[in-house]
């Protein structure tokens, strides 16, 4: 009995010295008039300062990572690989229904995965054919992706995971002089930033 409380006061020595809170350790219950005769357990000799004398220590899980793995990468490229271009009129910016349909296709599936990853970031491209001069190409491309840009924000795409840039005439899909090709040239185009 009196190893016990020995025991016992050398731990709360400890606890006090250290400033330990409760730590959770059970004491020993109380002797009962029917179990007199046996001996209570020794939890002194179970326990050592050092268990005794620390706080619980929870683990908290690490921070999420804020960039897809390269399979999130891969599903997010399949998704952008289905949506279509949007594709504008004639010296045009505005979305045309056709466009929205493109768009909307996956865009919100794609939303529910961009928004996991606050650093991970899309480019809408914008593009025009070869009529014009090259500066008024490049603001009519800009006004394209920001279209684009926005109307994907209305379908759950965080826009401050959006960038848009211009590339006006350049990096044509079709080289061809006719109304065809030029259709296939005046359009918006999502991509991964690298």
């Amino acid at each position: 009995m009196k190893s016990r409380f020995l025991a016992g006061l050398a731990v709360s020595a400890l606890c006090v010295t250290l400033g330990c809170k409760h730590t959770g350790v059970a004491t020993a219950p109380a002797r009962t008039p029917d179990r007199a005769d046996t001996p209570p357990p020794n939890t002194a000799a179970k326990t050592t300062p050092s268990t005794t004398a620390r706080p619980t220590e929870t683990v908290t899980p690490g921070p999420t990572s804020r960039m897809p793995d390269a399979e999130t990468r891969a599903r997010i490229q399949d998704l952008l690989n289905r949506i279509q271009d949007a594709y504008f009129d004639y010296n045009k910016h505005s979305i045309r229904s056709d466009a929205e349909a493109a768009l909307k296709t996956d865009a919100q599936t794609l939303a529910e995965i961009i928004r996991q990853y606050p650093d991970f970031k899309l480019t809408v491209q914008g593009y025009c054919d070869e009529r014009g001069s090259e500066e008024y190409n490049l603001a009519l491309g800009d006004a394209r992706a920001k279209q684009a840009k926005d109307y994907l924000a209305t379908m759950g795409l965080p826009g401050d995971q959006l960038r848009t840039i211009s590339y006006g005439k350049d990096r044509p899909v079709c080289t061809d002089h006719d109304e065809a090709c030029w259709q296939k040239n005046r359009r918006a185009h999502i991509t991964q930033e690298q």
